[in-house]
């Protein structure tokens, strides 16, 4: 399987990021790739409630969403979206920050809301707060890509091994983690957390990843890590994106699951344990 993973620098204007966002999946598609994924948040970065509000859509009625299944079924190719920033029915008024599987017929064939808010104070003024205006989610979701299953996850999940653990005895193959990560904690520990997912479950781990410093229509602006990475089965980086925007692309060997497995047979091996001394 040959996958692309794009790099973005999305701002806060839903239909200023979409063409740029559409224009990588196509160059990718023409180079013959089976899966695009995209980072979290595609459609909209912003720091600004007020701006989410006026711009994010629900579901049924969102561009990028609408957009990229058109063009997943003109192309043929599976796409994730890393996540999208929706409106919800909830009485609080909170968000979804939601991951969709498009398959190449373009009907949606898995969505996954984020469980884990990224609810931190990393010091010198930046802090962050995602469960004001997102709502978490509360169910993990293992997808079919014909043959292969692939595990939905999104950013700060990728602090729970818990949850890998999960999708990957539940069978998957692959494992997503698109993100907006920040530059203090990318710098600290993307590489490390990416590769460790990887090396306790024996699965491919593909993080396509926000970068730069975001467009914003408020004086407070968002900076992300960027490097976009994909990591094998034993831990080896297969390759980094880097800070630009651009595409990243891969060859994923799935045979390489079955041989990290039988040679680190971990998952297998896991023992349920009682008490704490």
């Amino acid at each position: 399987m040959k996958a692309a993973l794009l790099q973005l620098t999305s701002g806060d204007d839903p239909k200023a990021n979409l063409p740029q966002t559409c224009a990588m999946i196509e160059e990718a598609a023409k180079v013959g790739v089976e899966l695009v994924l995209t980072p979290e948040v595609s459609n909209c970065v912003s720091l600004s409630r007020t701006q989410q509000e006026a711009v994010l859509a629900r579901e049924e009625d969102d561009i990028t969403l609408a957009a990229i299944r058109d063009q997943a079924k003109a192309l043929g190719v599976w796409v994730s979206i890393g996540s999208l920033a929706l409106k919800t029915d909830d009485p609080d008024g909170r968000f979804a920050n939601r991951s969709f599987l498009i398959g190449p017929d373009g009907s949606v064939a898995a969505r996954y809301d984020k469980i884990h808010m990224f609810d931190v104070d990393l010091g010198a003024g930046e802090r962050f707060r995602e469960s004001d205006g997102f709502r978490p989610g509360s169910r993990a979701v293992l997808a079919d890509m014909e043959s292969t299953k692939i595990g939905l996850t999104i950013c700060y999940d990728l602090r729970f091994p818990a949850l890998y653990h999960r999708l990957a005895r539940a069978g998957g193959d692959i494992l997503l983690v698109p993100s907006a990560f920040s530059p203090t904690t990318g710098a600290a520990h993307w590489e490390t957390l990416l590769r460790a997912r990887a090396i306790e479950t024996g699965c491919f781990v593909l993080a396509a990843a926000q970068t730069g410093t975001h467009p914003s229509s408020i004086d407070k602006v968002r900076s992300t890590y960027g490097h976009s990475l994909a990591v094998d089965p034993w831990g080896k980086v297969l390759s980094d994106a880097g800070t630009a925007p651009g595409i990243s692309y891969v060859e994923i060997d799935l045979s390489e699951v079955s041989k990290a497995r039988e040679r680190l047979p971990i998952l297998s091996g896991a023992r349920d344990f009682e008490g704490l001394e």
